[in-house]
């Protein structure tokens, strides 16, 4: 994505920083470092936690968020890897994945439910998911169901990394008008 970004727009900020394994901590990392950005020229894409962190932002900003096989009960799925994580893109550093951070995941989860969905202009034109059916990690039935109020593009197999990523360019770049 920042190579598309780089390439076909190269005015447009990109900004995608390593975030932190407390949600919490995540969370501020993200209001902070766009705090100052024009809400009406932002827009967040996210894939597993990142996009339930996406949706997150999206649902209090009401920015435009791509989400990409989206953790939808992140509190209930992640309350089974407390501990010493190693990082999926690089298998040579770990992290701790603290206890607390399950509680932090349910106040974002509570916070989510509690943002009416219609609290910005047209939800379904703000919140673009891409799902697929083989996604070994999460379940398209609970990602479609939770996203009930988004544009779902519903892919009949591929997993949980979009292994076929590319093929989803022009969807990602037509919603985010960068086509």
């Amino acid at each position: 994505m920042a190579l598309w970004v780089r390439q076909l727009h190269p005015q447009v900020h990109w900004w995608c920083p390593q975030l932190p394994p407390s949600p919490q901590e995540a969370m501020t990392l993200i209001r902070q470092g766009t705090q100052d950005w024009p809400l009406a020229r932002t827009a967040v894409i996210g894939s597993s936690l990142g996009g339930f962190y996406a949706h997150c932002f999206a649902a209090n900003t009401g920015c435009p968020a791509v989400l990409l096989n989206p953790a939808v009960e992140p509190a209930r799925d992640l309350n089974r890897h407390i501990g010493l994580q190693q990082a999926w893109h690089d298998p040579t550093q770990s992290f701790y994945f603290a206890p607390h951070y399950v509680d932090e995941l349910k106040s974002l989860q509570n916070a989510l439910k509690d943002a009416p969905k219609n609290a910005h202009p047209s939800p379904r034109n703000r919140i673009f998911a891409i799902v697929a059916k083989g996604d070994e990690v999460l379940d398209w039935r609970e990602m479609t169901s939770h996203l009930s109020h988004a544009q779902i593009k519903l892919l009949p197999g591929s997993d949980h990394a979009l292994s076929n990523f590319e093929a989803h360019q022009l969807d990602i770049l037509n919603f985010l008008s960068l086509a």
